[in-house]
């Protein structure tokens, strides 16, 4: 069965109205323009994560994790989200994230009512698979209109409750 984002918001969205709790990013990331047509693929501390191909003014991000996985953020969604912080050399700069999150733990009892075992996958934002594991973070905007996964161990180094 192919999860997809209506999937994952008809099932986690009324759990993230009751049990969700708001989370600012602690850290700054480092941010430039990403060339056209160029493919990242994320790792995370437990493996690979996605993957994702810029587009036209689309940002690449590194996190200041132990990590420091790198993923891209489209252009309109970078711009909104973050304010630059500091220049850097080479077109990097430093950026805070300006706006709060929603997230909440992924359960083995989530996973299986998916009828998934261990992990499950589902369609990110973007457009690729992404891989959730019990004690993962389900994230989203402050508007709750998409879904996507960030591994245990970078969300505890990157977030704070508010």
């Amino acid at each position: 069965m192919k999860i997809t984002q209506a999937n994952m918001l008809e099932f986690f969205l009324p759990k993230v109205e009751k049990e969700g709790k708001r989370f600012k990013k602690n850290a700054l990331i480092k941010a430039k323009l990403a060339p056209q047509g160029m493919e990242v693929v994320t790792e995370t501390s437990d493996g690979i994560q996605t993957k994702n191909v810029a587009e036209e003014g689309d940002y690449i991000v590194e996190n200041q994790t132990s990590t420091r996985e790198i993923y891209l953020v489209r252009k309109k969604a970078f711009e909104r989200k973050y304010e630059i912080t500091q220049s850097l050399s080479q077109g990097w700069a430093t950026y805070q994230l300006r706006e709060f999150i929603w997230a909440i733990q992924i359960s083995a009892q989530d996973i299986h009512h998916f009828g998934a075992d261990g992990v499950l996958d589902f369609m990110a934002p973007w457009g690729e698979l992404i891989t959730a594991k019990p004690e993962d973070f389900l994230v989203l905007p402050p508007e709750k209109n998409e879904i996507y996964r960030i591994a245990h161990k970078e969300f505890k180094e990157t977030y704070q409750e508010i």
